[in-house]
């Protein structure tokens, strides 16, 4: 049974509208990850957005949670229903239908779509929510209807706004299966297992605590897929539902180990983890140092240690993930166009994590042999900082151990260096949007954009709001705030594309642009005083056609890209303004200049035939049909602009652009670089931007010419390098002319020599002493500027050189290695210079 398709079917019937899964990455300043069905809602039950028409939706939202308030990754592989990626089904009322229905739908669909036995169903009410435990009584017998308190039945959003009790369905999966003194309904026993959580918002709670009744209560009911899946497959484990099992099966025929429950846990782990790599890194998050990529790298190390426990030494996940894309494809067809990405980044991450967790494992073994009650913090921050560990798998190790870790040693260790993991708990750290959006969407709906057509435009003031986002009826002179314009020429930022600047004629600057809710706002700086319902004339800047330049080159780039790297190079972000372009994309590893070249050059030859940019408005589906890129994330209607530019371009897109491709000038790649794993970026410019910059390197050019004095600048350069190389010999000559006296000593046998020198060639002198005896260990230091230069050499001896010189490491800051029998390195302490020589003397006749 398809129970996600059988439950919005079901909805649908019941005049609720089907909403595909918010991203995962959620238009949410709070959140770090969409962590629940309600979130793609939020600014409805927040009243910041009108209601919609049918006031009542259904979805089965991706939710991820493994970070801040909401985090399960300890709990993963370890209990029956714990995961990092779910699904929830939920249903929502905004101000529609309350209790009774949501009560009813939910007995309904459960009893008869799903076809549960009834006897197998409780129900819990929150202990003061008699109307909701009466409802029941018509579908359940009351002695399976529980009261219970705050904890378990009342829900909030925060400590302030909506909230309301909550009813929850629950499953019997037996006696004869689950017997502890737990297992009982509203017991800590997993018997009774809770299946659907139906919240009755009714009520906003004030900041003195007061709860005051809603005018129009709402609905939002949340079931997990996972959970209703093994219920209706006869399973007491998620993990052992066809929703787990083939990813199970697929890496215990990779490792060659039988699958046993009792002793599976890493399996479940890496079963679990892989979901939720694969999903998010189809949506466009990659792996990085900080923020949503590092909770996405802590998920995908977790999963390899655990596969790493079971055995494989090499990569594995990402053979796993098309496991993942085959089981899910259907509901999520975009898994497919991902496929060779998910892979490759998955990969590059294994790799880099499996070249270090062997040294990192023996050093958190070796750690143990010592370990009394707390493991050392300062070994954790080790194993974060040089081995990639990242802390909560180091817990996790520990906590199989049943060992405490010394968390204020780590964050010692931590304030001593950046903190990489910072703003993996600070949500997007984007701006949160208050403000009186609602009352402008109630009272107009969305504004008009006629930008495609005009840059000046004669408009009315719908509506004006302060610096602060609060309507207002009038803005003075000489102030700021935003206008709502009944038809707006100018163009909101999105898309990548930056807003537009520009003039209301005679009243104000208009100096950015962006979408509140759908709602099109220009920023103003006045001149004179505005007021709602004046007629202005909109008037965009010039700096649009440079943008529009720029943002037809990025489409060209694009092409470019997938052309000569393949498709696996696929869109991870970009940027457009006036004076430049960033384009962020898909590819394992850097591009060669050849490559850079070829880029650049088909793009111009593109831009030189000339050829017209076609842009249609097509329906949805069509537009999937002919062939034209998407960008996850972005939110497209039932019609959507496609624009053409060129024989290889086909985009989904928004944003403007020029009518004849030959209007965006020369193109110039700048810059190409890494973003994070597998992401790469290409910086470019184009247009006057374009001629600016090779005006700006003749200049350049020509005042190197002059300083070398030299007509053509390459033969000045090459002269200048013979000079150089001239100098360099002479003044090696000229050092090993000096002759430098080194003190030497006989212990054991062996010659000893450590000294500094004021000057010559220190590496031959040590090849110089070792040609001279049989056996020999010699350490010498020299000052250099505001450094110590120091290299070691030993012959005959047990003496590693490497390990000799990484004793002085303290002393003189240095850093440096080397073979057992020659190192070399540098230090910045010449004050310890003599201190540095009696250790080095001490090493060395402790080692003989």
């Amino acid at each position: 049974m398809d129970i996600r398709k059988a439950f919005l079917d079901y909805f649908a019937s019941k005049n609720h509208t089907i909403n595909e899964s918010a991203p995962l990455v959620p238009d949410d300043a709070t959140l770090l990850f969409t962590n629940a069905g309600m979130v793609a809602f939020k600014p409805v039950f927040t009243g910041e957005v009108p209601t919609p028409t049918p006031p009542r939706a259904t979805s089965s939202q991706l939710c991820l949670r493994a970070g801040g308030k909401h985090n399960d990754l300890d709990n993963v592989g370890y209990t029956a229903r714990h995961h990092t990626l779910f699904e929830m089904l939920g249903n929502f009322s905004f101000g529609d239908y309350f209790k009774e229905e949501a009560i009813d739908f939910a007995w309904e669909f459960i009893t008869k779509v799903v076809a549960l036995p009834k006897e197998k169903l409780w129900v819990s009410v929150h202990e003061s929510d008699d109307e909701a435990h009466k409802l029941w009584q018509k579908h359940v017998p009351v002695d399976r209807i529980a009261k219970m308190g705050d904890k378990d039945n009342f829900w909030q959003m925060g400590d302030t706004g909506p909230c309301g009790p909550c009813s929850e369905i629950y499953y019997d999966q037996g006696a004869e299966k689950f017997n502890s003194s737990e297992d009982y309904f509203g017991g800590d026993g997993d018997r009774f297992l809770e299946i659907w959580n139906l919240v009755f918002m009714q009520y906003n709670r004030t900041e003195d605590g007061v709860l005051h009744s809603l005018p129009k209560p709402s609905i939002d009911t949340g079931m997990g897929l996972e959970r209703i899946t093994a219920i209706k497959e006869g399973k007491t484990s998620n993990y052992d539902t066809t929703l787990f099992m083939p990813i199970i099966e697929e890496t215990s025929r990779l490792i060659g180990k039988k699958y046993e429950y009792s002793s599976g846990a890493s399996f479940r782990v890496i079963a679990d983890h892989i979901r939720a790599v694969t999903f998010l890194i189809s949506q466009g998050v990659t792996f990085d140092k900080e923020g949503r990529g590092y909770v996405l790298r802590r998920i995908l190390r977790r999963a390899v240690r655990h596969g790493y426990m079971l055995g494989f030494n090499e990569p594995f996940m990402y053979k796993l993930a098309k496991v993942v894309i085959d089981l899910n494809s259907s509901s999520y067809p975009y898994l497919n166009e991902k496929l060779h990405i998910v892979q490759e980044q998955i990969k590059l991450e294994e790799e880099r994590f499996f070249q270090t967790i062997e040294h990192g494992m023996k050093l958190f073994e070796e750690a143990l042999k010592t370990t009394k009650g707390t493991f050392d913090g300062k070994v954790a921050f080790k194993l974060y900082d040089t081995f990639g560990f990242p802390l909560d798998l180091t817990e996790d190790m520990l906590r199989e151990k049943k060992i405490a870790l010394d968390h204020e040693g780590f964050n010692n260790e931590m304030k001593a260096q950046k903190e990489r993991a910072k703003a993996a708990w600070k949500g997007s750290g984007d701006a949160a949007k208050d403000g009186d959006f609602k009352i402008a969407l109630e009272k107009f709906g969305e504004n008009k954009f006629v930008g495609y057509e005009t840059t000046l435009h004669k408009s009315r003031v719908l509506a004006l709001f302060d610096s602060q986002m609060k309507i207002c009826n009038q803005i003075d002179a000489n102030s700021e705030g935003w206008i709502m314009l009944q038809e707006t020429p100018f163009y909101a930022t999105s898309g990548g594309q930056k807003g537009d600047t520009g003039t209301l004629e005679g009243f104000a600057d208009v100096v950015e642009t962006e979408k509140f809710f759908g709602l099109n706002l220009s920023h103003i700086k006045t001149t004179k005083k505005i007021s709602t319902s004046d007629s202005v004339i909109a008037v965009v800047s010039d700096l649009r056609k440079e943008i529009a330049r720029h943002h037809s080159a990025a489409h060209l780039l694009h092409a470019g890209l997938a052309k000569f790297l393949g498709e696996t190079a696929q869109q991870a972000g970009s940027s457009v303004e006036a004076n430049r372009l960033r384009f962020d994309f898909s590819y394992p590893k850097a591009l060669t200049d050849e490559q850079i070249s070829e880029i650049e050059k088909w793009v111009n030859n593109q831009i030189a035939y000339e050829s017209k940019a076609v842009t249609k408005e097509m329906n949805i589906e069509d537009a999937k049909k002919s062939g034209a890129k998407a960008l996850f994330g972005e939110k497209y209607g039932e019609k959507v602009r496609v624009v053409t530019i060129g024989s290889d371009s086909v985009e989904f897109c928004g944003g403007t652009h020029v009518q004849n491709i030959g209007e965006i000038g020369a193109f110039i790649i700048t810059k190409e670089s890494g973003v994070s794993a597998g992401v790469r970026r290409i910086e470019a410019i184009c247009s006057q931007a374009a001629y600016g910059y090779t005006k700006e390197l003749q200049k350049e050019i020509e005042e190197a010419k002059a300083v070398l004095k030299s007509k053509e600048l390459i033969l000045g350069v090459k002269k200048l390098q013979e000079q150089i190389k001239e100098l360099k010999n002479e003044l090696k000559t000229a050092q090993n002319m000096v002759k430098s006296e080194v003190k030497s000593e006989l212990v054991k046998g062996v010659n000893i020599v450590v000294d500094s020198v004021e000057s010559g060639d220190i590496q031959k002198l040590i090849d110089d002493a070792k040609a001279k005896h049989e056996k020999v260990a010699i350490l010498l230091m020299q000052k250099n500027e505001d450094k110590v230069r120091i290299a070691a050499g030993t012959k005959g001896c047990d003496i590693h050189a490497g390990e000799w010189l990484k004793s002085l490491s303290t002393v003189l800051g240095s850093k440096g290695g080397g073979r057992a029998d020659f190192a070399s390195g540098g230090g910045t302490n010449l004050d310890g210079i003599e201190e540095a020589k009696k250790i080095a003397k001490a090493f060395v006749v402790e080692k003989l």
